[in-house]
């Protein structure tokens, strides 16, 4: 669903240019952290007989799964993420964080009769992840519908149940309204064809390193030929940066200046709200990869997908010290040029 927006965006001159529908995920994430290595204690040529035990002493309970993760860095951003989502019983916690935090959630509907989705995160020294995820509530995502929600002027189809990601991204397509695909954690649930389809649908499609090569397996397309169906094929490397493919060519975007590397969880999130941030307004795509880069970045330094705290003009200043007060200026306008002077002016820039 090749599409010639400004740079792949929607928007342009608003600075609040409409809202984005992100179908996917709510979640509760219960987070390990194995103080030790994988690959220390998984032996290849046992791999037959698997049976690994890891002792974490550190586990936490946090909001997550990838539409609550992506509204709330949107949040932050200043602009409107709808989470489309199938919650259960158990979800009032979460609901009072989230409406404390201004993300709408006229879209969220409550199955009574399950548990809302429980994801459980294992983490190494290395940031390797091996995740065991419950879907619960969110078995019922395809109850949820498109035309259920008006004023759409960019969507998400991200991990959610395997009914609800194939209707809502027909949804979408059926209804002219651009979305980007981020098949996350969910790739595994979808054939070749299925994926092809997904790809023809979409306007963008966002993957990380390992899963753009289980993309590209599955649907034997290439770079260039998955950028001959849409506007632009995203790859997150991790420490590595990410690369941003387009019929031009592809361009590499590095990481973002890093304080402290806490935990990985949710990094991929947070930059997508970074990319959602420049699609919306039509941004060329370094600015959108370096914002991206940027809110990846903030994420990292905090335990959870949710617990940083940032300020539209602490963000601007992140962007300034990463990559020139020209950057920041690029992502956000005459905002960005009064964030950094109030942020120099009260000493307060990084």
């Amino acid at each position: 669903m090749t599409q010639n927006f400004p740079a792949g965006g929607v928007s342009r001159a608003s600075d609040s240019p409409g809202k984005t529908l992100i179908c996917g995920s709510v979640a509760f994430d219960a987070i390990m952290r194995f103080d030790g290595r994988f690959r220390d204690h998984i032996l290849p040529e046992q791999i037959h007989i698997l049976n690994v035990a890891f002792l974490v002493p550190q586990l936490r309970r946090e909001f997550g799964g990838c539409a609550g993760n992506i509204a709330y860095n949107m949040r932050l951003l200043g602009d409107a993420g709808c989470p489309m989502a199938t919650v259960g019983r158990d979800f009032d916690p979460y609901r009072e964080w989230l409406t404390e935090v201004g993300v709408p959630l006229d879209h969220v509907r409550v199955v009574d009769s399950e548990l809302t989705a429980q994801a459980f995160i294992t983490t190494d020294l290395d940031d390797n992840q091996i995740t065991a995820f419950h879907p619960g509530a969110m078995q019922h995502s395809h109850l949820n519908r498109v035309s259920d929600a008006g004023g759409i002027a960019l969507g998400v189809v991200a991990p959610d149940g395997r009914d609800g990601m194939v209707s809502h991204a027909a949804q979408f397509a059926a209804a002219g309204i651009p979305f980007l695909f981020d098949p996350g954690q969910g790739l595994p649930m979808f054939d070749g064809a299925d994926l092809k389809r997904f790809v023809e649908q979409a306007s963008w499609v966002a993957v990380n390193d390992y899963e753009w090569r289980l993309l590209e397996q599955k649907t034997g397309w290439s770079e260039r030929e998955v950028c001959e169906r849409v506007a632009a094929l995203i790859v997150t490397r991790g420490a590595k940066g990410s690369s941003i493919h387009t019929k031009e060519g592809r361009m590499d975007i590095p990481c973002a200046r890093v304080d402290a590397v806490v935990d990985p969880t949710g990094c991929g999130d947070a930059y997508r709200a970074g990319l959602l941030y420049g699609l919306l307004r039509g941004l060329d795509w370094q600015t959108t990869g370096r914002i991206a880069a940027v809110m990846g970045a903030i994420k990292i330094e905090s335990r959870g997908t949710q617990n940083h705290r940032v300020s539209r003009e602490e963000i601007a200043q992140r962007l300034a010290g990463s990559f020139g007060e020209a950057a920041a200026r690029s992502a956000f306008g005459a905002a960005g040029a009064q964030d950094l002077s109030h942020a120099q002016a009260t000493g307060t820039d990084r």
